[in-house]
């Protein structure tokens, strides 16, 4: 059972903290002073960062799935051969260190092209200041992973003329996260809170099932569980899994199936996931459902995000883990 000491034993560097206080974060970072910046006749954007920075790029990429901009994802080194002077190139490292987004920004000025670059300082600061490259300058909160709000809601901001997310979406998403933040927050330590139930159930490896449109909260969970709980995760799309994946349902395992769900997700996906379900009930494999808000795409994938990040940080206490250090990133980083 968890309670307060135990939390606070265990989460040392209190990120839960942090986590506690998004809904004020996402309002405040919305509603910040940076300067907005207005690029014209633009149908390409690329999103380039890695990890809890890479986040963000997975964020927008689902959010403009449905409009007519074209989007495109970088978590490595290389540019896509479609830039042109039409095209966005949006990079993105909390830290401003990230050698991965570094490279892509090089290349990225040396083309005919559009770039603008967001961290909270580092060596990215340093290189857009020489290169006359648009550049905000956003607060570091804890890591990059806890980041994630305040970059998200401060380069909504920023883009605002850009990216085609209406206001009132903006302001809904906010007060859909402080409903959130009621169930799942430090304060209510009870069975009563949703993340702290769906830790309890992820004793072993879990796989998360998700539909199309919600790609980014998948991928995002996964990134959590390994960084925070320090556990193995898995994500499959529930249509391809049918054709591939289900299979190997068929030997007992340790993984732990978690159903990721849309409140109106396709009439098609919606039957893809109760065959999922009869399946498992046929063959005694336990299974937990998880269900968006019935809000628009951003607010469905952020609050999501905010619950299943918590989930991933009260999985971390109940294994006596700190969910803060990363010592195995530490140590690839120190060998590049």
């Amino acid at each position: 059972m968890l309670n307060k000491e135990i939390l606070d034993k265990y989460d040392s560097q209190g990120m839960h903290k942090v986590y506690d206080m998004w809904p004020e974060i996402a309002r405040k970072s919305y509603n910040s002073r940076l300067e907005p910046v207005d690029f014209q006749d633009i149908d390409h954007i690329i999103f380039a960062g890695m990890g809890g920075s890479g986040a963000i790029g997975d964020l927008f990429a689902s959010i403009l799935s449905k409009n007519n901009i074209h989007v495109s994802l970088v978590k490595g080194y290389l540019l896509p051969k479609t830039v042109d002077k039409n095209t966005l190139i949006v990079t993105t490292s909390v830290s401003g260190d990230t050698v991965e987004t570094l490279t892509v920004l090089d290349s990225a000025k040396k083309l005919d092209c559009n770039i603008i670059a967001f961290s909270s300082g580092g060596k990215m600061e340093k290189f857009c200041a020489n290169n006359q490259i648009n550049y905000r300058k956003i607060e570091f909160i804890h890591s990059a992973r806890a980041s994630f709000v305040n970059f998200s809601f401060s380069i909504m901001h920023v883009l605002n003329s850009i990216l085609p997310i209406e206001k009132n979406h903006i302001s809904e998403t906010i007060d859909d996260l402080s409903k959130i933040q009621k169930q799942i927050h430090s304060q209510n330590l009870s069975d009563t809170n949703p993340a702290i139930d769906l830790a309890n159930f992820v004793s072993g490896i879990p796989l998360i099932y998700y539909p199309h449109g919600l790609q980014s909260a998948a991928t995002r969970f996964k990134s959590s569980i390994q960084e925070n709980a320090k556990k193995h995760a898995i994500i499959e799309d529930v249509v391809e899994a049918c054709h591939n994946g289900i299979v190997a349902w068929e030997k007992s395992s340790i993984i732990q199936p978690i159903l990721l769900r849309g409140h109106d997700d396709f009439i098609k996906t919606k039957e893809r996931f109760e065959i999922i379900k009869e399946y498992f009930a046929k063959n005694n494999i336990k299974y937990k459902e998880v269900h968006s808000v019935s809000g628009n795409i951003l607010s469905k994938i952020i609050t999501l995000i905010y619950l299943l990040d918590y989930t991933s940080i009260y999985r971390a206490i109940l294994s006596e883990i700190d969910p803060t250090p990363v010592s195995s990133i530490t140590f690839v980083k120190s060998k590049m």
